[in-house]
């Protein structure tokens, strides 16, 4: 905010509002132009004159004393979100705890998706091997192997 504008607004609280009231319809506008002039004897006269134009009061801000040049450059550079990467890598680096891969997993599976496209393959079950020979067959061979010995 502006010196004047915070000036302002404490004289409004500062005073009551009805004394400050009276004051600014007694003073007459040659009155209110003599506040804002120093009491200089020099130069009075042009000092009115400038105060009374149009936006007297206001100081010309087309002078380039006063402006800030900025590149364009640095503007986009300022408007960048910085980035954390580095920060961040340093942060988990830093961090010697280890998590379980228990939980790990569970972390995961909480997180996948719940469409059907994005589950995994359920495990497919591995059909039971069926023997070529039957129970007779093995006891026929027993008996044929073990008898020679």
């Amino acid at each position: 905010m502006s010196a004047s504008v915070i000036r302002r607004g404490l004289e409004l609280f500062s005073e009551k509002d009805g004394v400050k009231r009276k004051q600014k319809k007694s003073s007459s506008r040659k009155s209110a132009l003599m506040e804002q002039i120093s009491t200089d004897k020099q130069g009075v006269q042009r000092r009115i004159r400038r105060l009374q134009r149009p936006g007297g009061s206001a100081r010309s801000t087309n002078t380039v004393k006063d402006k800030h040049i900025r590149s364009a450059l640095d503007e986009y550079r300022k408007k960048q979100k910085k980035s954390q990467l580095k920060s961040n890598v340093e942060y988990f680096l830093a961090s010697d705890h280890k998590t379980q891969s228990r939980d790990t997993r569970k972390i995961v599976q909480q997180h996948s998706g719940r469409r059907s496209c994005h589950r995994p393959d359920p495990p497919a079950s591995k059909p039971e091997e069926e023997s070529v020979f039957t129970e007779k067959d093995f006891q026929k061979f027993q008996k044929e192997y073990f008898s020679n010995l």
